[in-house]
C-alpha cells in the first residue's frame, strides 16, 4: 500500500489541518517599551466569568525581563521541558516496541497480553499529547509530527490504510514502514491496530512491533536535533537582538490551546457547528487522557517556578493566579467526566469548551502582554 510522498503529504497537510505561521520578523515583535499595556477586548465574543469580574480586560504592566533572565529562562525550557519531553515519548515507544516483541512471541495475543499493550500505548499517547506544545523545530520544520500523529483524520483514512497495509504485507518491516505514507504511522495507527480487534495475529503484531520501532526511530531523531541545536531553535543566541525565543515558545503554547479547543472538543462534539471529525484516542474510546495530558503539560509550564518568578518581579502575581486557577478548575472539571468525552452530557462538554477559551484569552490578553511579546498571526482561535 504505498502510497506517492507528494500526495501522501498533500493529503497530511489538508487533513491535519496545518497552520502556516506568519509571525513577523524577531525585530520587529518586540512590544512597545511602556509602563503598561491595555488589552484588547473582544466585544463579539460571549463574555466569560472571568471576564466579567475584570480578569481578563485589566491594564497590564509589562515585566522587564533582562538579556541574561530571557537566556536563562529559555535554556531552562530547552534543556528541563522540551529535550525531556521528546526523551520520554521515544522511551514510551521502545517500551511498547519491546512488549510487542515478548507477547507476540507465542502466536496470537489476547486476554492480559493485549491490555498490556494498549496500557503502554496510552502511556505513550499521553507522553506524545504533552510534546505537541511544542510546534516549531525539526518536528514541525519535516512534518515528521504527522508521522507521529495524523490528526485529524477527519476522513477516516487511518482505519482503512492500517488495515489494507497489513494485509498487504503481514510481514511488515520498521524499515518498509518508514517508506510508508503518515496515514499508516505512529500514535494513531498503533492505536488502530491495538484497539480495532480482540486480538493480535502474526500481520498485526508485525505491524505494531515494525510501527513502534520507527516511530521510536523518528523521535530519537527529533531528540537529537534539539540537543545539538536548542540554542538555534529557541533564539538563545538572539535575544540580545529579539525576543523571537520567547515569540516562539509562548505562541507555540497558545496554538496547543486553540488547536485542543477547536480540533479536539468543538469541531468532533459539534458545540458550535456541524460535527466534523473525531475526539483524539476516539478507537480507544480515551478521549479524556489525552486532554487531560494537555492540560498537564499546560499546567506544568504556565506555574513553572522559573516562569513565575519572571512574572512576579513586578510585584505583581495576578497573571500567574489567574492561569493557574483556571487550570485547576478545568482540570478538575474534565477528572468529573467519563473517559470517552464523547458520552459526556453537553451541559459538561460546553463547560470544557469554555474553560478552555478563557484559559486561551488569559493568554493571549494577560500573559503574552506581561512578557513583552506579541499574539503571532498564526493563532487560529478567532478571538
Amino acid at each position: 500500500m504505498k502510497i506517492n510522498h507528494a500526495l501522501a503529504m498533500a493529503l497530511s497537510a489538508l487533513s491535519a489541518g496545518l497552520l502556516i505561521s506568519c509571525v513577523k520578523p524577531a525585530d520587529d515583535n518586540k512590544a512597545p517599551e511602556t509602563d503598561s499595556q491595555e488589552v484588547a477586548q473582544d466585544s463579539a465574543a460571549a463574555s466569560s466569568p472571568a471576564e466579567e469580574n475584570g480578569d481578563i480586560t485589566a491594564k497590564i504592566n509589562a515585566v522587564d525581563i533582562s538579556t541574561d533572565t530571557e537566556t536563562a529562562y529559555l535554556t531552562h525550557v530547552a534543556n528541563d521541558i522540551v529535550i525531556p519531553a521528546y526523551a520520554d515519548v521515544a522511551k514510551q515507544s521502545d517500551l511498547l516496541h519491546d512488549l510487542a516483541q515478548t507477547h507476540c512471541q507465542s502466536g496470537p495475543v489476547s486476554g492480559e497480553e493485549l491490555q498490556a499493550l494498549r496500557d503502554q500505548w496510552l502511556v505513550l499517547a499521553q507522553a506524545w499529547a504533552g510534546a505537541e506544545m511544542i510546534n516549531f523545530g525539526p518536528a514541525t520544520a519535516s512534518m515528521s509530527n504527522l508521522y507521529i500523529n495524523y490528526y485529524p483524520d477527519e476522513r477516516g483514512l487511518v482505519h482503512s490504510g492500517v488495515a489494507d497495509l497489513i494485509t498487504a504485507n503481514p510481514q511488515l518491516t520498521a524499515e518498509q514502514l518508514a517508506n510508508e505514507s503518515a496515514i499508516v504511522q505512529g500514535v494513531p495507527g498503533l492505536e488502530e491496530a491495538l484497539y480495532a480487534n480482540d486480538s493480535l495475529d502474526a500481520g498485526q503484531c508485525a505491524y505494531v512491533i515494525s510501527a513502534s520501532s520507527a516511530l521510536s526511530t523518528r523521535l530519537k531523531e527529533i531528540e537529537k536535533n534539539w540537543q545539538q541545536n536548542s540554542t538555534q531553535l529557541l533564539a538563545i543566541d538572539k535575544v540580545s537582538d529579539s525576543d523571537q525565543g520567547l515569540n516562539q515558545w509562548f505562541n507555540s503554547l497558545l496554538s496547543l490551546v486553540e488547536t485542543m479547543k477547536s480540533n479536539a472538543i468543538d469541531q468532533p462534539l459539534g458545540l458550535t457547528g456541524k460535527a466534523k471529525g473525531h475526539l483524539p484516542a476516539a478507537t480507544a474510546a480515551q478521549s479524556r487522557a489525552i486532554i487531560n495530558a494537555k492540560l498537564a503539560t499546560l499546567n506544568k509550564v504556565l506555574t513553572d517556578p522559573v516562569l513565575t518568578e519572571i512574572l512576579n518581579s513586578n510585584n505583581d502575581s495576578e497573571v500567574g493566579n489567574n492561569l493557574s486557577t483556571e487550570l485547576a478548575e478545568t482540570t478538575t472539571l474534565l477528572a468529573q467526566m467519563p473517559e470517552d468525552l464523547a458520552t459526556a452530557d453537553k451541559d459538561s462538554q460546553q463547560a470544557l469548551y469554555d474553560h478552555l477559551t478563557t484559559i486561551t484569552r488569559l493568554i493571549k490578553r494577560q500573559l503574552i502582554p506581561t512578557l513583552g511579546i506579541r499574539v503571532g498571526f498564526n493563532s487560529t482561535d478567532g478571538d
